[in-house]
Parts: structure tokens; sequence; C-alpha cells
């Protein structure tokens, strides 16, 4: 294979001889030798900082290497053919020169390498070539194969948004929006790049499927090396090319390119740069490179690879082919191709001598950024008192009602926040009143908002481009939320029903929670994620009544809220909606409507901060912890107890699940004594057990008798109610429970 260095000569300026600007004018599909001469000396820093990296932690003075080798020429293309500060990078780990094209030092990337706490990515928390930094647009990468790439979708989706609501992108004191700058040009492309292995992941054709409906400015870059980690590529992907399963997908500019010739990548990416611009749609360039070192320092591709193999790449390598083609066009000679790497080889050494001497974090950070350092949602700023207008909202039913549910209340609340603030776009499936707007606008149906009818109305009163459905995958819903708020909208998405929200849960673990922490305040993704939860259903079964909600409170980063009434309900969205942090809202589907806990809507603004529960019964005999749909049974099993046996139970509604109110749970403990912890959450390793396990561990001088629990047996939720009813905890056995833990 040849490099393919098409030449042109630019028109000659008036008064010059031809002999003056025969070679200088000379370019090379657009790239000037200047630029060739800079390409190379960003190629060769690329893979010399590899190298040095290599030998550093084999000295073991770095902890962990992974290479960009053999990458080097289509990452300079791309950082030549986009702008820096303007486009949006979500970059993978091989992609160290295009990083550097862009304009990262050295020396940020070998601070990454030792930990420091200098390290502008991540100040010692992440690997290197994790890449991020806020100033270039270099979006916060992380280990997991592909996540980035729906993150880049809802990043893609902000200019054209901003566009059409530029009045969005103001600051506004007094919430998230005071923190968060939002920039936008309107004809930026984001660029997201991957390896082939990464195309087997199911998060790669959900982005595909978007970008390619919306028409998205969205570029993919799949760095074909043939191997991801010792699997080839006809073992990935069917027919071993991905450039032959994509085409289908319509509005893509498709370019296919030898991705060891920085010329032909450049001239494919600048095609692929008009197209986005244009605002045609996204552009797919699948580019051939070579992979000459092992995938990091923890493999050694001697196991799986041949010698003929790794030879037939070796004569590939994009650094070689640069040299003798920088030599044959006589764009440098020897002497000035040693020149040129005699001083990017002394700016090394000096990069790494300083930075073996930065000095490492210090433990006591470790917690900082894991939640906003700016907006304590916990704080007063979000106390408020109700202040129910005279002309209520028209609640999802229809009807006026003094006393609204808190589907209704959820409902009103989305709405005002909707008018409060331009940024809020909510979105997943069935979401919309309809998709196909003309139903609407013919009057020919009333239209949908939800399977619970908790959105209904919002997209006839906000438009398409703020409520909107999205297509069936979770995945996809939580990871374009994502990439929209680290852009600085607020998205409040809606997972249907808690059962289905596992496609997300990568999403949901490893990258929602994680962007303030892992880039150490560089980014941030406040977002609310909407999810109908629990049982109690008279048929739900499985599949439609599960709960787990430890499974989120586990998870730092997360604040998680769980309310039992409409006012609540109200108080404690709002406060989701303004804050700074991801907000995972459970919302219980059996008490979307139940007659418990209806209220008159509270006002614009009225909010509860997060970690305050809420006394629902003072008592003096037996304290009761709980949430969610528990409350109601609670309360009925206390009542009965007062009537019959002169008990005084005091009901604690936790309301907040991270943060906790522990304040509350061990004033109550050290008034009665006694303490049960309920939860609809199956017994065994739920919500309540760490509860339980902190009352027995820091007050166990105030108890009077054993920490008992009440949740739902150790098995699935089945359909038939009997069944349903044995399985979930029931007043009568609150009842008993609270009964024999006061008579103790």
């Amino acid at each position: 294979m040849h490099l393919s260095m098409a030449t042109k000569t630019d028109p000659k300026p008036a008064g010059v001889a031809d002999s003056d600007i025969k070679q200088a004018g000379k370019t090379y599909e657009g790239l000037s030798r200047q630029q060739l001469t800079e390409a190379y000396r960003i190629m060769y820093t690329s893979r010399r900082l590899d190298d040095r990296e290599i030998m550093l932690k084999r000295q073991q003075k770095i902890f962990f290497q992974i290479s960009g080798a053999g990458h080097e020429a289509i990452g300079v293309a791309a950082a030549f053919a986009l702008k820096a500060g303007y486009d949006w990078f979500y970059p993978y780990y091989r992609d160290r020169a295009l990083c550097l094209g862009l304009g990262v030092s050295p020396y940020d990337m070998l601070l990454q390498a030792v930990g420091a706490a200098d390290d502008p990515s991540s100040g010692g928390r992440q690997m290197p070539s994790h890449w991020s930094f806020p100033r270039l647009h270099i979006v916060t990468g992380s280990s997991p194969t592909g996540t980035q790439i729906l993150q880049s979708v809802g990043c893609a989706e902000v200019a054209r948004y901003l566009t059409a609501h530029p009045n969005a992108a103001k600051k506004v004191e007094g919430d998230y929006r005071q923190f968060k700058d939002v920039e936008f040009h309107g004809d930026e492309i984001t660029y997201v790049s991957l390896g082939d292995g990464t195309t087997s992941e199911g998060e790669f054709w959900e982005a595909m499927n978007t970008a390619s409906n919306l028409k998205l400015p969205l570029m993919f870059v799949v760095e074909d090396n043939e191997y991801a980690i010792s699997v080839p590529v006809e073992v990935q992907t069917a027919g071993g090319s991905i450039s032959r399963l994509v085409t289908g997908f319509p509005d893509f500019h498709f370019e296919e390119v030898d991705g060891t010739d920085p010329v032909a990548s450049y001239a494919a990416f600048m095609r692929s740069v008009q197209h986005c611009r244009a605002g045609r749609g996204p552009a797919f360039i699948h580019a051939h490179v070579i992979r000459p070192y092992s995938h990091s320092l923890s493999d050694d591709e001697r196991l799986y690879r041949p010698d003929v193999e790794r030879q037939r790449d070796a004569a590939r390598d994009p650094i070689t082919r640069m040299q003798m083609f920088l030599l044959r066009e006589g764009i440098l000679d020897e002497t000035g191709i040693n020149k040129l790497e005699k001083q990017v080889d002394d700016d090394l050494q000096a990069a790494i001598d300083r930075a073996l001497h930065s000095a490492p974090p210090v433990p006591e950070t470790v917690t900082r950024f894991v939640y906003s350092p700016d907006l304590d949602p916990t704080s007063s700023a979000f106390e408020t008192q109700p202040a129910p207008a005279k002309a209520e909202p028209t609640p999802t039913d229809g009807k006026k009602l003094a006393a609204k549910t808190m589907a209704d209340l959820i409902n009103a609340t989305l709405r005002d926040e909707m008018k409060r603030d331009e940024r809020i776009v909510i979105f997943g499936e069935d979401v919309a009143d309809c998709s196909r707007e003309q139903y609407l606008q013919q009057k020919m149906v009333k239209g949908k908002g939800g399977v619970f009818k908790l959105t209904f109305g919002l997209q006839c009163d906000f438009g398409s481009d703020r409520v909107f459905n999205s297509p069936l995958a979770e995945a996809a819903i939580v990871g374009r939320a994502t990439g929209m708020a680290t852009r600085g909208l607020k998205p409040v998405v809606e997972i249907q029903f808690f059962d289905y929200i596992w496609p997300a849960m990568m999403q949901l673990r490893n990258e929602l929670p994680l962007i303030r922490w892992r880039s150490n305040n560089g980014f941030s993704a406040p977002c609310v994620i909407r999810v109908a939860i629990g049982g109690y259903l008279t048929g739900g079964a499985i599949y439609h009544s599960q709960c787990g909600e430890s499974i989120f409170t586990h998870i730092p980063g997360l604040r998680v809220v769980f309310p039992s009434n409409a006012l609540d309900a109200a108080g404690l969205l709002r406060t989701a909606i303004r804050c700074d942090d991801p907000v995972l809202f459970l919302e219980h589907k059996r008490l979307y409507r139940e007659t418990f806990g209806r209220a008159a809507y509270p006002g614009p603004d009225y909010m509860i901060p997060f970690g305050n529960a809420k006394i629902v019964q003072p008592g003096t005999d037996l304290s009761v912890i709980t949430y969610g749909a528990v409350v109601p049974r609670a309360l009925q099993a206390a009542q009965k107890l007062e009537r019959e046996q002169g008990l005084k139970i005091e009901l604690i509604d936790l309301r907040s699940l991270n943060p906790f109110d522990w304040e509350a749970i061990a004033a109550s403990v050290r008034k009665t004594n006694r303490v049960l912890v309920a939860y609809e959450d199956s017994l065994s390793w739920g919500y309540g057990a760490e509860i339980a396990a902190r009352i027995s561990d820091q007050l166990f001088e105030h108890l009077d008798a054993p920490v008992r629990r009440v949740a739902a047996l150790d098995t699935y939720v089945a359909y038939q109610p009997l069944l349903e009813n044995a399985i979930l905890p029931q007043t009568s056995d609150l009842y008993r429970a609270m009964k024999d833990l006061a008579e103790f």
C-alpha cells in the first residue's frame, strides 16, 4: 500500500516567479508543507510518549500504560479538520495524537501517567489516556467500551436545540444554571471515536440509529486495527467489515480510508466535516490502522499474533511512512527530520523530569466532587413553604380537585419548571402526546403523555423539541441525557418501568454519576431520571413490580429520592430539577392515584431539601422507619395498634434515600428505644438492612430490643394477587411486627 498523497498547486500570486513558488505552493489535499511538518511532529511526539511511558511503567514510575501507536495519522487528520474549543470531542483511549493535535501538552499527559494532583484530566483519579480537557471541549472518557458514544449523541443534539432556544443558554442565579456555562455556535460537530471491537456493543447501534433518525452533526470514527485485545475483527464483525454493515443508515456520509495515511485521512475528514456542518446528517469514517504494540502493558500480543502478521503491520507503520513521504516530497531532508525528532525527545525528557517531581494528590481530597461543591440540595436554600394558587393547574384527569393525586402534582411541577427553565427537555418511551403531530393538530387524537399520563399535555404546551418520544432503548435514554447535561441542558427523562432499567445500568453506574468526580470537577451532568417503581398492583407480576433501590443508593454521585405522597413528590421533584447533581427520582406506581397523600398543588416554588425525613406520626413507644408504598400501610398498622393497644408509634418517612436523614432516625430511636425498619424490596441485602446495621452499630446503647425488619420475601413478585399479597409486606405483617417489638 502507498500513501495516496494527492497534490495540487495553488494559483500563482502576481509578480512571483514560478521557481519561487513551485514547491512552497504545493499542497496535499489542502494540507500545506508546513502543516505536514507539524503533522509529523505531533505523530512522532505521540509515538515517543508511548515509548517513554512504557519505559516508565517498566521502571515502576507509573502504574499503567495503554498506547495510541499505529493510530497517529488518523488522529492528526481529525485534529486538523476539526476545531478545538469549538467542536466537541468524545475520544477513546488510543486518541493520543488527536489530543496532542487539539492542544494538549505532553506534560499534561505525563501528569496523568504519574497520577499527579495537577493532572488536568482527573487529578490522579483515572488511568492514563482517559482524556478530559474542558477548555478544548475534550469530554471526560472512561474505561467501559463504547459508553461515550450515546453521550456524544446527546451532545450533538444540544447545538440544534440551543439554536432554536438561544435564551436557554443564559445563566440564572439560584439553581444549577448559575454554575453551568453553556456555549454554542450552531454548526459545531461532535466527534466520537471507537475501536473496531466496540462496534459489537449494542450502544453503538443505538447511537447510529438515533444519529441517523435526527440527522445529527455527529462524526463516528471507527479506528480499525483488526483486534479487540486478542479477538480478531472477523470474530467481532459479520463479514469482517463494519462499513458493509452500516451502509443502510440514511443521511450518513460514509468514508473508508487508510488510517495510516494522514493526507488521505484528512481528505476524508474534510468531506465529512462539510457534510456535517451543512446539516445534512452524520458521518461515518472507517479508518484502517495498525496496532504495533500489545493492547496494553497488561497484554502480550505474541501469545495470539504470529511474527508474520506483526511484520505485515510494521510495513504500514504511519511514523515510518510519514518520514519517507517527507523525504520523497522534499518537505524535510534527513537533517531536518533528525533536528525535529531531537527537539521532540529533548522536550519530552524535560516534561518527564517535571512530571516525576510533581506532587501526588493528598488522600483527604478523595471525596471532593462526588457531588456538586456549589449547590447543596440538602441545604435550607431548597426549603420553601407551600403557596397554593387560587387557580390551580388542570390535573391529568381533566377534573378540578381541591386535593390532587401524586400523578397530578408531578405533571403540574414538570409544567411549571418547564415554564421557568428553557433548558429542560423531557423524553423517554411514550412520554410525548403523539409523535405524529398532525394527529394532534387535526384533533384526531387526544394524546398519550406517558403510560401513566404523567407527561400528558406537555408536548402540546411546550413543543416537540422539548417533549418527545425516544426509541425503545433505555441505555440511549440515559446516555443521551448524560451528553445533553454535560453541555448544559437539563434533561428530565423517563424510564417507563423500573423493571426495564437494566439496559441503562452501564450508563447509570459507570458514567452519569461519575463524570464530575472522575474529571475532578472539570465536567458535570446534572439531570433527572424519573422511574416508575414498585408492586401492590394486583397483576403486575415479575416484570412490572420490581424494587431494587439499594442497587442505586450504593452508587456515589447519584441522588436517590422516593416520595410517598403528592405534596412530597412535587417538592422533591422540583429540588431534583433545580439541583446540580444527577437524581434518580423513584415514583411508586401504586401511589400515583391513591386516595392516601393527596394534596393541593403547593405552587411553582415549593421545594423539599434532600435528606430531610418526615415524621408522619409522632410517638413514644416504637420507631418505624420506612418509605414509598409501605408508608400508608405502616400508618394503617400504627393507627390500629393505637386504637387497640394504646401504643404510640412514631412513623418516619425517609423520602430521600441518598442522602438519608440519619439525625431524624437517631433522635427517634433515642426517644422510643425500639425500631422497626420496613421496606418493599426483598428482605436480604435490601435498603433497610443498611439502616438497621447503622442503628445497631451507632445506637446500640439506646436500644431496649433488637432491630427488626419487615420486607418482601426473598423471591419475585408473582402475578396472582394471592401470591403477590403473600410476597410483599402487608399491613397485617407490619401490625404483628410492631406489636411483637413493642412487647419485647
